[in-house]
């Protein structure tokens, strides 16, 4: 498959079940929302490492929040259900209960509970008080700023991570440039994420390694030094690979940022030093979602 002069291997993707929350962080205007998001989806790269991959999934207007302040929504990821609330609890009581101004809500309202408040509330040390509205509980707890308002609930759904594709150029700044493409395209979506920083990983790999104990190792078939050593999948034209990894709430939300993201790699023409699309794969052993790639781009 050819798409303005990129070539579209004929290969898949391959991802694997997750479970995912939505938080809402709102605060007294968006730079401090920021602030605090991006402090608690630090460091969530990837749950090799990290714990859980983590992400802004988009800004919020006031008419959006449940306190009627501008706000942002985020997406955490991880691999079971106690793992993610574990990662919540900590990075809720670090970054959200830390920053000024801020308010924590559930930004999904079904599935397994995920305690929020729930626990942060004992910072409080007695003197917090709760409200019931609407059926939600809320916990208002005391702060030096005033009160920091927070959601006793939240919840977590199946999700998918692992989502993928790869772009393969004639260099690194033109690989890198297609990937910025495709993130400005992607980070319009709702309900994905791309975990790594600037949406982008240069460091793909396989599954295994030669050193006793390492789950993961470079993809040595995809790195441009290494042709002549090893069973590369890389033409000699080829300079450079970046690869955009997508967390997703369902398929269905991977198929579309895939697409759109693919789309606007190929929008840059082969002109533009970008040769090939390809995935991530490791035959089918990695996990049961399988993205292929000519389905999706058609």
């Amino acid at each position: 498959m050819i798409v303005n002069g990129v070539a579209i291997d004929d290969t898949f993707a391959e991802a694997f079940p997750m479970k995912a929350t939505r938080l809402i962080v709102t605060a007294h205007d968006l730079k401090w929302a920021y602030h605090s998001a991006r402090a608690m989806t630090g460091f969530a790269t990837s749950v090799i490492g990290c714990g859980c991959e983590a992400g802004i999934e988009r800004e919020l207007s006031p008419e959006e929040t449940p306190d009627g302040r501008p706000g942002v929504s985020v997406l955490l990821f991880a691999m079971g259900a106690k793992s993610l609330s574990k990662q919540v609890e900590v990075r809720a009581g670090q970054c959200v209960l830390t920053a000024p101004s801020t308010a924590l809500f559930a930004g999904i309202h079904e599935g397994t509970p995920l305690p929020l408040g729930k626990y942060m509330r004992y910072f409080g040390d007695g003197f917090q008080i709760s409200k019931r509205i609407g059926g939600r509980r809320f916990w208002r707890i005391p702060v030096m700023d005033g009160e920091f308002l927070v959601e006793e609930t939240g919840y977590i759904v199946d999700a998918i991570g692992g989502g993928n594709f790869l772009i393969l150029a004639a260099s690194q700044p033109q690989a890198l440039a297609a990937c910025e493409a495709a993130v400005a395209a992607i980070t319009k979506l709702p309900n994905v994420i791309l975990p790594f920083p600037g949406g982008v990983v240069r460091s793909g790999s396989k599954v295994g390694s030669k050193y006793k104990g390492l789950n993961a190792s470079t993809n040595d078939a995809f790195c441009p030094t290494l042709k002549g050593v090893t069973r590369t999948q890389l033409s000699p034209e080829v300079g450079s690979v970046l690869e955009i990894v997508i967390d997703g709430l369902s398929r269905q939300d991977i198929e579309r940022a895939m697409r759109v993201g693919i789309e606007a790699v190929c929008a840059l023409g082969v002109e533009s030093g970008v040769l090939r699309i390809s995935a991530g794969n490791y035959g089918g052993k990695l996990g049961p979602f399988h993205f292929h790639l000519h389905q999706i781009v058609a």
